[in-house]
C-alpha cells in the first residue's frame, strides 16, 4: 500500500478511478484500526521515534481526492460542509470508547484505544493517535498526526498541535502517562517523555528554552532534533515557583525561562 499511496500521491492523476478510491479506503481503515500510522516508536532514533511521511501523504491525498458536501445534521440549524473523503469517526459502544455526549468530534482516520474518554466540547484531527484509557478533556485539541500514549491526562483546554506539513516534519508525541495541565499548549514535533508533568498553562514549541534547575542545563530544539521534555520530568512557568522550592522538591523539574 505506501507504494502505491506515494506514486498517487507524487503523480496526480487527471481525475481519480475507482481503483484510486478503493486505494485510499483501505488506507483510511488501515489508519483507523492503527495499523499504521503518521509516526510510531523507533528505538534507533534520538528522540525514540520516528515520522512515516507516507502516511502523512496519505492523508492530504485524501485531501485532494474529496470533494464538498454537506454533512449536516440539521441544515439548518446545524450545517456543515467537508471534503467527503474525510468525514466523522463511526464509533460503536463495542469500541469502549466513552463520548460524553455535548458537541465533540472525532474526524476519520484516526485512531481512538479502548477505554478512551472524550469530555465535550473536545476535537481530534486526522491521522491522530489516542491510546488506551486517555483522557480528552473539555476545550482540548489533539491535532492532525498527533501521537498520545496510554492513560495520559490531556487536561481541560490543552492543545496538542497538529504537524501534517511538510510530510517529512515529526508530528508532536506525547508518551504514556503523561499530565497536561489545564490551558497547555505543546507544538511544532516537540516530544514529552513518559510519566512527564506539564503544570497548568506550560507552553512547550521549537523556540521554548526549558531550564533543568537541579542540573544547570538548558533543553532546547536544534535545526536536526525537536525539543525533547525527559520521562518524569516536572515543567512549571519559571514565575510558578521559587528556584529553592524547585530543588528541594526533586530532580526532575524544569522551569520554562
Amino acid at each position: 500500500m505506501r507504494t502505491e499511496i506515494e506514486a498517487l500521491f507524487d503523480n496526480k492523476p487527471a481525475t481519480y478511478t475507482e481503483a484510486h478510491y478503493s486505494l485510499f479506503t483501505h488506507f483510511k481503515v488501515a489508519l483507523n484500526d492503527g495499523s499504521v500510522r503518521a509516526a510510531e516508536p523507533d528505538s534507533t532514533s534520538a528522540t525514540g521515534w520516528r515520522v512515516n511521511a507516507w502516511v502523512k501523504k496519505g492523508i492530504l491525498l485524501g485531501m485532494r481526492m474529496g470533494t464538498i458536501v454537506d454533512m449536516s445534521i440539521d441544515s439548518v440549524r446545524q450545517p456543515f460542509f467537508d471534503k467527503h473523503t474525510w468525514p466523522v469517526k463511526q464509533i460503536a459502544a463495542s469500541d469502549g470508547v466513552r463520548i460524553v455526549p455535548g458537541g465533540s468530534s472525532i474526524r476519520d482516520g484516526s485512531y481512538i484505544g479502548k477505554g478512551v474518554i472524550c469530555m465535550p466540547p473536545m476535537y481530534i484531527n486526522v491521522g491522530a493517535w489516542v491510546d488506551d484509557g486517555t483522557m480528552v478533556d473539555s476545550h482540548a485539541l489533539v491535532g492532525s498526526c498527533a501521537q498520545v500514549g496510554k492513560n495520559c491526562h490531556i487536561s481541560a483546554a490543552a492543545q496538542i498541535g497538529g504537524v501534517l506539513e511538510p510530510v517529512g516534519a515529526m508530528p508532536v508525541i506525547i508518551e504514556d502517562e503523561v499530565l497536561m495541565g489545564g490551558n497547555c499548549g505543546v507544538y511544532e514535533g516537540t516530544v514529552v517523555k513518559r510519566r512527564a508533568v506539564l503544570g497548568s498553562g506550560v507552553i512547550l514549541t521549537r523556540s521554548t528554552p526549558v531550564y533543568d534547575v537541579v542540573r544547570g542545563q538548558v533543553l532546547i530544539a536544534t535545526d536536526d532534533a525537536p525539543l525533547v521534555i525527559p520521562e518524569d520530568a516536572v515543567v512549571v512557568q519559571a514565575r510558578a515557583l521559587s528556584r529553592k522550592a524547585l530543588v528541594r522538591s526533586g530532580a526532575c523539574l524544569y522551569t520554562l525561562l
